[in-house]
């Protein structure tokens, strides 16, 4: 007869197994090869992670980054459509009606996962093929690998909900090449396929059909080193020859992009694309009138101060503005219009720019004492 002990250990172990077969696990984290792979697998949810999930990541992540045998990590979604759509906005929004202190947990939890990332020792793979967007983006762009496909749709839409790009935006946006992470930040806009790439958010580009080829391939690495990673990724995207022709679809506002988007204030940027008023100026006035104004005006901030912090000081950062976006009145009206009764009309407090003051983002930004995110 076993002892009683062992045979616990036997019987978690068997769970633990199970678990990690159970195809209906909202995710699957399993060993192959010298690969840890994490799959999120809430396809009919685009894969949006909940608390729970993050939960799930953290630990597992941090036990391979330890696991000698364990070489690379590879994260990817379920299903035809999106990698991860983003986080569990409604939850949260169910949360902070309800006054409930998951509106902390899962901020804490996800910004926490997000630098485990950003830190990990083991090379990280993210396979972003369909809708990365918000969470989706958290758990990807950190990485040091970040493979886009034709279908890959990635934006940072949340402040026409708002919300401001978090997950580390204020980190990674303000260093991509010019003021393209301003203008994506502040705008929402969607870039697809290879556009992912030459944005340099994604670090490689292969075909959606050559993924599973890819990922076979890199689970037979034995004991990779990145550059062996980078060269297997470089050898896929040379096969990959889809929209190989196409121009950078901001190409041609690339030079306005960098000047309009380059003032101090919201309301100069609004100023500089009224001046400019070219079709391209135009269509971006329009969109930035949709969007909440606290939201752009704490963006904006963001972005500028998240350039030159680390990681972990901009996510100790976005956790201030996370709970002051949760005590606020725009999210919740930006997910009722977007999210809820989809009439797409919210009604922002304050409506516009000028009534939102210097001293109320002044607070949004100020230290929570005990409360701050540690990392």
């Amino acid at each position: 007869r076993l002892k009683p002990i062992n045979r616990m250990q036997v019987i978690l172990q068997h769970l633990k197994m199970s678990n990690q077969a159970d195809s209906t696990a909202e995710v699957l984290l399993e060993k192959r090869g010298g690969a840890g792979i994490i799959t999120l697998n809430r396809p009919k949810a685009l894969n949006a992670l909940n608390h729970s999930m993050i939960q799930q990541i953290y630990p597992q992540l941090k036990m391979w980054e330890q696991d000698p045998e364990t070489f690379l990590i590879i994260i990817k979604g379920t299903g035809a459509k999106a990698f991860c759509a983003g986080g569990d906005i409604r939850a949260m929004t169910e949360a902070g009606k309800a006054g409930d202190k998951l509106v902390q947990d899962f901020f804490r939890g996800e910004y926490g996962l997000n630098n485990a990332i950003g830190t990990c020792k083991k090379p990280y793979v993210a396979l972003i093929d369909g809708i990365t967007m918000g969470g989706g983006v958290g758990v990807s762009v950190h990485g040091h690998f970040r493979v886009a496909t034709e279908k890959t749709l990635f934006a940072m839409p949340e402040t026409a909900i708002g919300l401001f790009p978090d997950v580390g935006g204020g980190y990674f946006l303000p260093r991509l090449s010019g003021k393209i992470g301003y203008f994506l930040g502040l705008t929402g806009y969607r870039l697809k396929g290879r556009d992912v790439l030459k944005a340099g958010i994604a670090t490689h580009f292969v075909e959606s059909g050559k993924l599973p080829a890819l990922e076979k391939d890199l689970i037979a690495l034995k004991s990779p080193s990145k550059e062996n990673i980078a060269d297997l990724l470089n050898s896929y995207q040379k096969k990959s020859t889809i929209d190989q022709e196409k121009k950078f679809v901001l190409d041609e506002h690339i030079e306005k992009i960098n000047s309009l988007f380059s003032a101090n204030s919201m309301e100069e940027i609004v100023k500089k694309l009224k001046q400019d008023g070219s079709p391209f100026a135009i269509k971006q006035l329009e969109t930035l009138n949709k969007m909440s104004p606290t939201s752009l005006k704490l963006t904006l901030r963001q972005l500028r101060e998240g350039a030159s912090m680390s990681l972990q000081e901009v996510l100790t950062m976005e956790y201030r503005l996370s709970q002051a976006c949760m005590k606020g009145h725009d999210f919740y009206e930006g997910v009722r219009a977007v999210l809820i009764d989809k009439d797409q009309s919210p009604r922002w407090k304050p409506p516009t720019l000028e009534e939102v003051s210097d001293e109320f983002v002044d607070n949004c930004f100020k230290p929570l004492g005990n409360d701050d995110l540690k990392l």
